[in-house]
């Protein structure tokens, strides 16, 4: 019979853990990208949105609108700067909005 630990761990610690040991890093920060931009963005930009995708630093955007893309990308850095401190890391080093 296994011996049991009486060590605590957090539940957050322990899914780190598994995520790490499980290789899903990337599938869960491309979550966490999606629902970053869903809160910073609001309804009516995620409306016209096709897709959000990260390639490596790089933050992909597809939108439906190039009204809206053009007005957008006067404020690339800002957005770059808010995704990153929302996600709490830097995962973000520039954007593409197409």
């Amino acid at each position: 019979m296994a011996k049991r630990q009486n060590e605590f761990h957090s539940i957050q610690d322990l899914m780190k853990d598994v995520i790490k040991e499980n290789k899903l890093t990337k599938g869960m920060q491309r979550i966490s990208v999606n629902d970053a931009w869903a809160k910073l963005m609001g309804n009516g930009i995620v409306s016209y949105t096709q897709s959000v995708e990260m390639n490596g630093k790089t933050l992909v955007v597809r939108l439906k609108s190039s009204v809206l893309r053009e007005e957008l990308s006067y404020g690339k850095e800002k957005i770059v700067k808010m995704m990153n401190e929302e996600l709490g890391e830097t995962l973000i080093s520039k954007i593409i909005l197409s």
